[in-house]
This record gives structure tokens, C-alpha cells and sequence, in this order.
């Protein structure tokens, strides 16, 4: 079986055609293969863009900031966004979009194994909106998905020195320490924002492929999903 494929139960097909309109199995299989093989590109694509070095940084929409207290308005989230942008946290914003980058490069079979459990089942979910596959995927396995992309992005943070850098300004009683951000509050709140940007990706590429199938599949997998433009 190719990663953009995934068996398709008859229970499961039988309760996706009660809600589309048509009752061909040939089209269901397609449709299954479609769905599969949009989400698998829309994924490989979003992950491919992010683990270009630099990329989460330089998009101010997936952008990763450091976790502040009392929400980014606050004062102490001023403060700690004016002392990376002066450089007083060493760099380590832009420490914490490098790992989530390296973090995104290894993340692809992460998806690809969430993607395989996607039934028809789940077809008049995700019908109304050309991002609905990414968001249903989002929705149904985001446990899954947060739970396994956490060691990557720990990984990634000791790689480029971002728990080091944490650790010196701590030592420095510097903005960080002020803000009492562990390893732990760092790893899940980079994981957390990694996840939000590899889906906004997700979702504008998912779009792309409706809009402009290239194989049969993905052409019925339009037609019968329809979506906005």
C-alpha cells in the first residue's frame, strides 16, 4: 500500500454514502484515494515549506514567540517581544523557529500515520470548506499529532541551543527568569505554535490541490466536495 492510500471498511463507506450524493463504489474507492492522497500532498507540501530554514521566522502568521504570562498584550509580553527584538534574549526567538524547522522536517510520517486512520466516515465532515480535511485532521488527532511532534521539537530546541540559551538568562535573572518559563512551558508552547503553523500551511496547500487536481482522483474528490473559493 503507497502513503497516499488507506483501506476503506465497508461500514465505514456505507455510512460516508448515506451523505453524498452518489452510490458508485468504483467513485467511493476513488473518493477514499483522493482524500488520502490530497491530505498526504498537503501535509508533505506545508511540512517541506516550514523545514526551509528560516521559514517560520520570516512568516509573521506561524512566527513562534516565546510563552509570555497574562497573554501577549500584557506588559510583561511587551516587554519580553521589545527584549527580543533588541536582542536582550540572545536570540532566542529566532532559536525556537529554527527548532521548530528541523522539528517539521522529520514530521512527515507523524501525519502520514494520522492520515491513514481517516475513514469515509468522516467525508460529510469535512465537505463544506476547502481547508475541511486539514481541520478534521486537526480535530480528530491532534493529541496524537501534538504528543509525537513534542520529542522532535525538544530535540530541535537542544540542537540549536535554545534550552542553553533559556538557561543563561535565567542564570542572568534576565527577562526569562521574570517570566518563569521552564524547559517543559517552552517545549509545549513551541510544539503547540509548530503544530498551529504546519496546519494554517496545511489547510492553504489542501486548497491548492481542490482547486487544481492533477489526477483523477483528487478531480472526483473536487467534484463531489465541492469547496469555496
Amino acid at each position: 500500500m503507497s502513503q497516499g492510500e488507506f483501506p476503506i471498511e465497508r461500514r465505514h463507506l456505507l455510512l460516508g454514502l448515506a451523505a453524498l450524493p452518489f452510490a458508485s463504489l468504483a467513485q467511493a474507492q476513488l473518493l477514499g484515494s483522493g482524500l488520502s492522497g490530497v491530505l498526504g500532498k498537503a501535509s508533505d507540501s506545508a511540512l517541506d515549506k516550514l523545514a526551509v530554514p528560516g521559514a517560520f521566522y520570516a512568516d509573521p502568521a506561524v512566527r513562534i514567540l516565546l510563552p509570555l504570562l497574562g497573554g501577549s498584550g500584557g506588559l510583561l509580553g511587551q516587554v519580553l517581544n521589545k527584549g527580543s527584538q533588541l536582542g536582550l534574549t540572545d536570540g532566542l526567538t529566532r532559536k525556537l523557529n529554527d527548532a521548530a524547522g528541523l522539528a517539521a522536517k522529520e514530521a512527515k510520517p507523524i501525519f502520514r500515520s494520522a492520515i491513514s486512520k481517516l475513514t469515509l466516515a468522516d467525508v460529510p465532515g469535512i465537505a463544506t470548506q476547502n481547508d475541511g480535511a486539514s481541520q478534521y485532521l486537526r480535530r480528530s488527532a491532534a493529541t496524537e499529532l501534538t504528543g509525537k511532534l513534542r520529542p522532535l521539537v525538544d530535540a530541535g530546541l537542544v540542537k540549536v541551543g535554545a534550552y542553553g540559551a533559556l538557561d543563561k538568562l535565567a542564570k542572568k535573572g534576565v527577562l526569562a527568569n521574570l517570566a518563569g518559563i521552564s524547559h517543559d512551558k517552552l517545549g509545549s508552547s513551541v510544539t503547540d505554535q509548530a503544530l498551529n503553523g504546519i496546519f494554517k500551511y496545511m489547510g492553504s496547500e489542501e486548497g491548492k490541490l481542490r482547486a487544481n487536481p492533477l489526477k483523477p482522483a483528487e478531480g472526483l474528490l473536487k467534484g463531489i466536495l465541492g469547496g469555496k473559493n
